[in-house]
């Protein structure tokens, strides 16, 4: 009786509820946690194995660091990554993006060796309008493939995959392709207000994205054909619409990468400019919360994906690990990271949690 009356029940509100999810559960429900907690612990490994690592400074007007470099290494996998969540929200897949990044940047810098006379911010302005021209009509195609002839996605990007390499290839007539235009290299070198250009344009498209996406229909709709084509459809969503909008913006954002990659080197190498940069895009969709199986996805657990990403590569060689170990060690953190994020996973700690807390209570 004495029992009864120290411990209160749930039933009269009084005292903690052993059923209730405590604050430190739901932030672990929280879908951004995981990838957030593994980037802070992959910059805590940095720190421990060189104590300036988060050091940033001011240097010709600029911030310079390892955590400068680290968001502008980001920039091309996040812009391929921002594209293929949209695509894969719609169910579907896009294998070609590093070959319509080569052959963006293929025709970029076969412009810009053709018109040395002319003013190098015009000549770069035009270069990469014409790039970008280009995979707005690859990414057309792919949609064509998908949405019209209903070829299954990952077919119909492999398809350019393999031939976009042989198209960048004749473009630039199987040469590497060097460029000398500072106004074109300022994409990937230069800064605007303290940071890397790069970026900040990577960061632009991303809001333009989030405001598209949340602000209108077009994400809803999106979700839609993700969950449901052909409910869809039957409810009036032009699916085929969406689908070719989709694919037509993951080739512009697979072209802008093209252009960043070839400005940070000043020449483009058709056969392995990049090459694998579509495995990237989408480890960090992936790790960003994005299910592979089309509908709901995360713009910003993508923007930490791609930041994770580039974190991770500049780690392994931070502490020790040749670079050739990169990919694997970016299997073990995906593979980690999914695991956690996995339903299995978290009904299993939602079971156990319960069950430990009646546990408890009992005694």
């Amino acid at each position: 009786m004495a029992d009864t009356l120290t411990r209160p029940t749930p039933e009269t509100g009084d005292g903690p509820r052993p059923d209730r999810p405590g604050a430190v559960s739901r932030l672990l429900a929280l879908p951004l946690i995981w990838p957030l907690l593994a980037l802070v612990v992959l910059l805590v490994v940095n720190v421990i194995a060189t104590p300036t690592f988060l050091n940033v400074r001011v240097q010709d007007g600029h911030l310079f660091g390892n955590p400068i470099d680290i968001i502008r290494n980001s920039a091309p996998v996040l812009l391929v990554a921002l594209g293929m969540t949209l695509v894969i929200a719609t169910r579907g897949i896009d294998l070609s993006v590093g070959a319509v990044a080569a052959i963006a940047a293929a025709v970029a810098c076969t412009r810009i060796v053709a018109a040395p006379d002319e003013s190098a911010a015009s000549t770069a302005i035009l270069a990469s309008t014409a790039a970008l021209a280009v995979c707005l009509l690859l990414g057309v195609w792919n949609g064509f493939l998908v949405a019209v002839l209903g070829i299954q996605p990952i077919i119909a990007t492999l398809v350019l995959m393999v031939a976009g390499r042989g198209l960048a290839m004749l473009v630039t007539d199987g040469q590497i392709t060097t460029v000398n235009n500072d106004a074109f290299s300022g994409l990937a070198s230069g800064y605007l207000l303290g940071l890397p250009v790069a970026f900040l344009v990577a960061l632009g498209m991303v809001g333009l994205t989030a405001v598209l996406t949340r602000r209108t229909a077009l994400g809803m709709l999106i979700e839609a054909v993700g969950i449901n084509p052909a409910a869809s459809r039957l409810a009036g969503v032009r699916s085929r619409t969406i689908i070719w909008t989709v694919y037509a913006f993951a080739a512009v954002c697979a072209g802008l990468a093209g252009l960043i990659i070839a400005a940070n080197t000043n020449s483009v190498n058709a056969n392995s400019l990049g090459l694998w940069i579509e495995l990237d895009a989408i480890l960090a969709v992936v790790i960003g919360g994005t299910a592979l199986t089309g509908g709901r996805f995360s713009l910003a657990g993508t923007l930490v994906g791609a930041l994770l990403i580039a974190t991770l590569v500049r780690t392994i060689p931070n502490i020790g690990i040749p670079s050739e170990a990169n990919y694997l060690f970016k299997a073990v953190v995906v593979v980690t990271v999914c695991v956690i994020q996995s339903p299995r996973a978290r009904a299993a700690l939602r079971v156990r949690r319960p069950a430990v807390a009646k546990a408890g209570a009992a005694a």
